[in-house]
């Protein structure tokens, strides 16, 4: 087998057919996924041992692979298709088995409008200081989301923009704004070393891909009171778990602490979800939680379960209720009911409004 003419075969494919992922696995046909739904592609031949490694050599260092190899470790690595796409990479061990999973990132980067998402996020693009989080379980468009806000500051203000990310995804072409990447265990040792980092590099806006440790939620609280931008990722179901699970992160005798620093930070919460279409792919609903007095408050006074209906009772200052968004794109019969319970999560609610 062309290794390089079959990679370029099923990744004109993923382009073409407008799929998010392609999955290489031994024993199995390639397989794509479309609109949240896996086909395999029978035209191809099943994949052996040998092929899947010979992909991972052919798109990694060679330093990665020996690791790869030797420890059965899992490898991340970003993939450059020509001037085509990028492909966030991930090459694991299962089974005795060898597996490849790769995520399609295009060259373009897609603007707030381009992907229907709500006009509210504009704010957040203008503020020159706050902590903005996007969350929602795992291919839920929330880097899509935002790299989104981050080209709308590169489009409209000269700012210093860093992005720490695991590996680099969406890659900017910079106009106003100066944007340096940072990919981490290439260009620094983790999230937290780069967040802290950047705060002795003039910088205006943070992206940190993820925060999966205390130590990067504190740096990026910390950095957000102290007159920056900071933008990331939780994989939390809404906002009002969102602040839960980053106090909680914290050992009890600090829980108050970062309670107080939060709230004064947090500018907002977007919960998001990627529903299949009526009429084919998928549109996305949210929920948006926007830090307001009531909000700085409820977090300060250990009152979180309570987020939930200042969201439901603030459509007037912006923010938007995950249910409500289900309700009306089922009355424009824009998807199912029965996907819009599926992606409820509180379903009783949601049957008093449709």
């Amino acid at each position: 087998m062309n290794y390089e003419k079959e990679l370029e075969k099923l990744f004109d494919t993923v382009i073409t057919e407008v799929a998010s992922d392609l999955h290489l696995s031994e024993g199995r046909y390639p397989t794509i996924r479309v609109s949240g739904q896996l086909i395999p592609l029978m035209s191809s031949q099943i994949l052996t041992h040998q092929d899947i490694k010979e992909f991972v050599n052919f798109m990694t260092p060679k330093a990665g692979i020996k690791d790869f190899d030797t420890n059965k470790v899992e490898l991340d690595f970003s993939y450059k298709y020509k001037d085509k796409a990028r492909f966030r990479c991930n090459a694991y061990h299962q089974q005795g088995a060898l597996s490849l999973a790769l995520r399609f990132i295009p060259n373009t980067v897609r603007t707030i409008k381009d992907l229907m998402l709500p006009i509210e996020l504009e704010q957040f693009a203008h503020m020159k200081q706050g902590f903005f989080l996007v969350v929602g379980p795992v291919g839920q468009g929330k880097s899509t989301t935002l790299a989104a806000i981050i080209e709308s500051i590169n489009q409209e203000r000269a700012e210093h923009i860093v992005t720490i990310e695991e590996p680099t995804e969406y890659v900017y072409t910079q106009k106003k704004s100066i944007i340096d990447q940072r990919e981490v265990g290439i260009d620094t040792e983790s999230f937290e070393s780069g967040l802290m980092a950047s705060l002795r590099q003039d910088v205006n806006v943070i992206l940190v891909g993820e925060m999966r440790d205390r130590e990067t939620m504190a740096a990026a609280v910390t950095a957000a009171e102290t007159g920056h931008l900071v933008l990331s990722t939780l994989h939390t179901n809404n906002a009002a778990q969102t602040v839960d699970r980053i106090i909680d992160s914290f050992p009890a005798n600090q829980q108050d602490q970062i309670r107080i620093q939060l709230s004064n930070a947090l500018a907002g919460v977007l919960s998001q979800r990627l529903v299949p279409r009526i009429s084919g792919g998928l549109i996305p609903v949210f929920e948006l939680m926007i830090s307001n007095n009531a909000i700085q408050n409820l977090i300060r006074e250990k009152r979180t379960h309570e987020i939930n209906t200042v969201i439901e009772t603030s459509s007037q200052e912006g923010m938007i209720d995950m249910n409500r968004c289900l309700a009306e794109l089922v009355q424009r019969g824009e998807i199912t009911l029965e996907d819009a319970y599926k992606h409820s999560l509180n379903p009783k609610m949601l049957q008093r409004l449709v």
